[in-house]
């Protein structure tokens, strides 16, 4: 039976994740009761995963305009100035569900997508980063979605010669269900030749670029966009499957054919495939486009108009090409052995309409196709409440070294190399800072600028306080890029939270956004691109608030640029910031006391800037020499990772008002930096001007970490304890 004469059926509808009133709406708008590819066109692009309808009221907040910012939020990425006619072209986006039914696939199609977000604008890729939660790792499956995550992250990303330069690997059991795979991808672009996806040109050709269209990924977008239960295997065959040579060759042949003239409009056919992209197109351009069906590339037999129109197939993209340029356009894309199909033409009757052999079998008006999805705004409960935190804490007098050791081999902080050496993180040869400090930095191309790059989230905090939790996500990313001399510019978000429907979790998506809102502004660090991944639990059974950030930030001269290793003996520990010892939601509490309770340290937004401020100017007055920011099990893990990073020790002391304690050693106060300098007067004298509190710890020096008073600590017990966990956990079977 064709699709245009199945019968729609409530099982149907409901199949198709329509509630009653989005249905009514449905019939309301098209005048009838539509066939099944229409059904379908409504489905994916009113589904969670391509509309917001749950969090689009939110996002509004967010804010995304500043004088560097070219385009914010509504195109395939965000695009900043970063000078000398550049620009910074980046996204990030989730790949969640499909790399929990099939890992290496599913991380792998996460990363082709990130890539056509990006090189759609005219961008050359040449950074990725990603941010992965895994489940506990005494969980069953908790191994083997390591290694297919991060294989099929290598396997895409190397093949396709971008390199993988950095983002961060976190555990808890909230995850066990619904990990997290959200993948990032910088390019860079001439700011005079940004491309953009409005269709304009009544008559012009609709050209299909790149890979045949399979039945991989058919219903991806719906699938996305409800919540996980016993059956999720059974929705294997929603995850696509990728091609890291073909989308090599795909990027390649748009950037050689974006140097001509030829291109009016493109976009990427990512979630929801030909669907999303024609009604993208369309919808910016306030035209409408007619496709033949026939003419569509296919690799299978037998395909209906509407498995092609919701497959989601990989290394495929959308062009509007100026009249003329077709033949050219066909000769590039022949010469780099892809599909050309010219599959139909700008209208200006602002409607999607498909044809098969010559008959219309789908007609939709696109302007309420886009207008009229639904948004809500859902009721908000209170969320979840942390535990509360004991009074005594337990294990306070757990002795220091025991403790240091057991934070930095625990799974959150443990060494990643096992991971990041899988990537290839130097390819382009322009990789200046590697994964493992505080942010990655990549040369610009054929000059001194240095373009950083950071991925951040602390989800133990947005749980236990979602405003502060979304300010200190945003925060940590900004002082990041401060760290290695870099000035924050610009932020991508990518939101994963569970079932929106409940009001405990529609409580925590909404704080979260208005934290990450009030620092965004206060810190100017606009959002210009972003995902949202909701409905991440498992029977009824979320993930922790995960709103994780990737910054962006400029290197003017990479003659500047900080690391954080200790760079020789006899420099002088200074400690940016003031100290209190918060222990709440630490992970000095979960890993060393076994609780996870308390209220997560204060984001105190305006110091976070001062502090900051200061620390970039003393890093550009060349007064600095290394450089951490103090985040999760707090100063004494900053200052191992210092010594490791430079296999070099020290010797430090507190003062009389910071006795050394569990709080004062492993506390998570916020808006904290140590440096090291050999101009010690320079810098109290700059720090006591800006108001900023700067307090002397000691000197760099020797081969052990020793706080005064307590046993040394060799850099090797602390070396085998932070590189050993994750090899040893992946080696077992």
């Amino acid at each position: 039976m064709a699709d245009t004469e199945k019968e729609i059926t409530p099982e149907i509808i409901l199949e198709h994740g329509f509630t009653k009133e989005e249905y009514d709406r449905v019939l309301n708008i098209m005048g009838r009761t539509p066939n099944m590819i229409e059904l379908g066109i409504f489905s994916v692009m009113w589904s969670e995963h391509c509309s917001y309808k749950s969090s689009k009221r939110w996002l509004r907040e967010l804010p995304t305009e500043a004088p560097w910012v070219i385009q914010g939020p509504g195109e395939n990425a965000g695009v900043i100035d970063i000078g000398d006619g550049k620009a910074a072209v980046f996204k990030m986006e989730s790949h969640n569900h499909p790399s929990f039914i099939e890992p290496y696939q599913g991380a792998a199609t996460g990363v082709g997508g990130i890539l056509r977000d990006v090189f759609t604008m005219g961008a050359r890729p040449i950074a990725n980063l990603n941010a992965l939660r895994f489940g506990h790792p005494r969980n069953s499956r908790t191994r083997h979605l390591i290694s297919g995550v991060v294989a099929g992250i290598g396997g895409y990303g190397n093949c396709v010669g971008v390199p993988t330069v950095g983002g961060e690997c976190d555990f808890h059991t909230s995850y066990d269900g619904n990990i997290l795979v959200n993948a990032m991808t910088v390019g860079l672009a001439d700011t005079e030749k940004i491309f953009y996806s409005a269709a304009a040109g009544i008559g012009n050709a609709v050209v299909y670029v790149g890979s045949k269209t399979g039945r991989d990924g058919i219903h991806g977008a719906t699938m996305a966009s409800a919540e996980f239960d016993d059956d999720s295997d059974e929705k294997r065959p929603t995850v696509q499957v990728g091609d890291p040579f073909t989308e090599k060759l795909l990027i390649e042949a748009c950037l050689e054919l974006m140097a001509t003239d030829a291109i009016i409009a493109i976009q990427d056919m990512g979630a929801a495939g030909l669907t999303s992209s024609s009604v993208e197109m369309s919808s910016k351009g306030n035209v409408g486009i007619e496709l033949d069906m026939e003419r569509v590339p296919v690799r299978e037999e037998a395909m209906t108009t509407y498995e092609i129109m919701l497959s989601e197939s990989q290394e495929r993209m959308l062009m509007v090409l100026r009249p003329g340029a077709e033949d050219e356009a066909r000769k590039i894309f022949e010469k780099w052995e892809l599909d050309f199909a010219i599959i139909g033409r700008v209208t200006k009757d602002e409607q999607l309409v498909l044809k098969e052999n010559g008959s219309v079998v789908a007609a939709i008006p696109v302007p309420p196709l886009v207008s009229e999805a639904p948004e809500y705004d859902r009721p908000q409960g209170a969320p979840p409440p942390p535990n509360p935190l004991p009074d005594p804490i337990p294990a306070l007098d757990t002795p220091i070294e025991e403790a240091l050791l057991n934070l930095i081999s625990c799974p959150d902080l443990s060494s990643k190399r096992w991971i990041w050496e899988q990537y290839d993180h130097m390819v382009m040869a322009d990789t200046i800072q590697r994964p493992g400090g505080d942010a990655a930095v990549v040369r610009v191309h054929d000059t001194n600028k240095g373009l950083a790059m950071t991925s951040d989230c602390t989800p133990r905090y947005c749980f236990a306080d979602p405003r502060e939790g979304g300010k200190q996500t945003v925060a940590e990313a900004w002082r990041n890029l401060t760290a290695v001399g870099a000035r924050p510019l610009a932020v991508t978000d990518n939101l994963n939270f569970g079932n929106p429907e409940r009001p405990e979790i529609m409580a925590q998506i909404a704080s979260c956004i208005m934290g990450m809102a009030e620092a965004c502004e206060t810190l100017d660090f606009p959002v210009v691109s972003g995902n949202v991944s909701l409905y991440n639990e498992t029977n009824s059974s979320a993930i922790l608030p995960t709103p994780v950030i990737g910054g962006i930030g400029v290197i003017d001269s990479l003659d500047l640029m900080i690391t954080t290793a200790f760079p020789s003996a006899n420099q002088t520990i200074i400690l940016i910031g003031e100290t209190k010892g918060h222990l709440g939601a630490s992970l000095w509490l979960r890993e060393v006391a076994g609780l996870e309770a308390g209220k997560p340290p204060p984001v105190d937004l305006a110091l976070e800037r001062r502090n900051g401020d200061l620390v970039r100017s003393l890093i550009n007055k060349k007064l600095v020499s290394a450089c951490h920011d103090l985040a999760g099990g707090g100063l004494l893990v900053a200052l191992t990772s210092m010594v490791l990073a430079g296999n070099i020790g020290c010797e430090i002391s507190l003062p009389d008002d910071l006795k050394v304690s569990s709080a004062t050693l492993f506390g998570e106060d916020q808006a904290r930096y140590l440096i090291t300098t050999t101009d010690l007067e320079a810098v109290l004298s700059r720090s006591k001007e800006e108001n900023v509190m700067a307090t002397v710890l000691g000197k760099t020096g020797g081969m052990t970490l020793t706080v005064e008073g307590q046993p040394p600590i060799s850099i090797e017990a602390m070396r085998d304890a932070h590189e050993g966990w994750l090899p040893r956990y992946m080696a077992a079977s």
